[in-house]
């Protein structure tokens, strides 16, 4: 091992840690009606600071520290600037829908740097208990951000809610490392693929196996774990969605990527018939729920069903070429749904005055800038060329056909027909004639905040839809990483579940 000094492999999570830290130290000294965006502005060059770390964390050797439960490679380097650029454009969207005498604005920002600890650590972890722990620093700050607007019947419910249904998961992920445990000894996700072949019980590994995919399902708001889901989007408000709906998903699809693919590739006859379900369920569920709505955040918690089930396509691919299709729409789902986020953020504000799709027809007759860009993230998540939701699902399903799963790419060309379908009707509504709306014509002025935040997300999502190869080049960089010793090539040549 290099000698390189071990603070440097989380040094991002470093500087989120002592920003956080300092903002919960100093609010307090504020007078009560003083505004606490400052604050903010001191969260977002945290996360600036936390950003130029990660680029720079790739001149270091690949290599582990902390007594082997962090590693710093491509791939971790990846997802922690992916959710540094999410929390980033999350807290320039609260920066403009907040207003300065907002309570609890600056514990907010705090724990948006706090989950970006518990997110960052769980991508650079090999350990499964480091993993457990930074699930559950993640977890514990989006419980307590979707309780933010607590004189909202729908906040605390929303809270109460996902806190209670994420304990269940929580159990079933823990509970699934002891059984790893009890047939390996030992929870060190380098070591357990080697050890899993001399194990006298593998069957207690295949159920631990399981019960870590109920727990990250749960986490990636993956059907049938996903009821949570469309109340909690609902009651938290639109920059909190905006980060809750990409970044911990971000977390954990590169946890479950590290885990399956590193740990556990001789129990993938396995763990991937239960991803095929998975995946063929999240897409329908997601989508035929989204047909239904009329509240433009519950359509969107569908839609986050359905892209879940998309990228699990990916993942049972079992190839170098899946993992990479996985890296590379994630990224792409998380620029455009925080950037239609943030379009929401800013028409209804913290209290989402707009929460029908009825509410925004003429919305682009009465702010061009965020009609354009709505339909721009709309017309993405659907998946029209020029855009990163194309290049998304084009690597998906192509990495999917490439490993024989004929029907479960049939399944998810049918569901992105139908998805087509409610998110053309909110764009519709938005290019619609305009009527006379009071909410309409409260909608302020564009914001310095807003137009880096679109921006970060506009560019992002073009350079995805017209320049994809650098991008997938790093991904595929970051997926040779995960490949033990022949256990991707293993998979490829494996019958497909059909």
């Amino acid at each position: 091992m290099t000698d390189v000094p071990q603070i440097y492999r989380i040094l991002p999570e470093v500087i989120l840690t002592i920003t956080g830290v300092v903002i919960m130290l100093a609010e307090p000294l504020l007078a009560k009606n003083a505004s606490r965006k400052p604050f903010g502005w001191l969260a977002v060059l945290g996360t600036l600071a936390a950003l130029g770390a990660s680029h720079w964390q790739l001149g270091l050797p690949t290599g582990t520290a902390f007594y082997g439960t962090v590693q710093t490679d491509a791939y971790s380097v990846f997802f922690h600037i992916v959710i540094g650029g999410i929390v980033l454009a999350s807290l320039l969207v609260t920066l403009d829908a907040a207003s300065p005498d907002t309570e609890g604005l600056g514990e907010l920002f705090a724990l948006l740097c706090f989950g970006a600890v518990g997110m960052m650590l769980m991508t650079c972890a090999v350990e499964l208990l480091l993993v457990f722990i930074g699930l559950e620093i993640s977890s514990i700050s989006t419980y307590i951000m979707a309780c933010f607007r607590r004189k909202s019947a729908k906040g605390p419910e929303a809270s109460i809610k996902y806190f209670l249904l994420g304990s269940f998961a929580t159990a079933f992920f823990l509970y699934g490392i002891a059984l790893i445990f009890g047939a390996t000894g030992s929870t060190a996700i380098p070591d357990l693929a080697t050890l899993l072949t001399s194990s006298q019980t593998p069957i207690l590994a295949t159920i631990g196996v399981s019960m870590i995919i109920i727990g990250l399902g749960f986490k990636v708001s993956a059907a049938p774990f996903q009821v949570w889901t469309p109340d909690v989007y609902e009651g938290a408000p639109s920059p909190v969605v905006g980060l809750m709906s990409t970044a911990p998903k971000a977390a954990a699809f590169a946890v479950l990527l590290r885990i399956l693919y590193v740990a556990f590739p001789a129990l993938h006859n396995h763990w991937q018939p239960l991803l095929w379900c998975m995946a063929a369920l999240s897409m329908t569920i997601g989508n035929l729920g989204a047909l239904r709505q009329q509240n433009v955040k519950r359509m969107l918690a569908y839609s986050s069903i359905a892209h879940a089930g998309y990228l699990l396509v990916a993942f049972t691919a079992l190839s170098s070429d899946g993992i990479a299709a996985a890296t590379f729409y994630t990224l792409s789902y998380a620029a455009m749904n925080v950037g239609i986020f943030a379009v929401f953020s800013h028409a209804g504000g913290m209290n989402d005055r707009l929460t029908l799709i009825q509410d925004y027809r003429g919305l682009a007759y009465r702010s061009p800038l965020l009609g354009g860009a709505l339909a721009f993230f709309l017309i993405s998540l659907i998946g029209i060329p020029f855009t990163g939701g194309f290049f998304g699902k084009f690597y998906v399903f192509v990495s999917a056909l490439h490993s024989g799963l004929v029907w479960l790419t049939i399944i998810g060309l049918v569901n992105s027909g139908i998805a087509a379908y409610y998110y053309l009707r909110l764009l519709a509504a938005a290019y619609s004639k305009p009527v006379h709306s009071d909410l309409l014509d409260g909608i302020p002025r564009a914001t310095a905040p807003l137009l880096f935040a679109l921006l970060l997300t506009v560019v992002v999502t073009l350079i995805l839809g017209i320049a994809p190869g650098s991008v997938l080049s790093i991904a595929k960089a970051g997926a040779n990483t995960l490949s033990p010793a022949g256990a991707i090539e293993a998979g490829t040549t494996t019958a497909a579940v059909k």
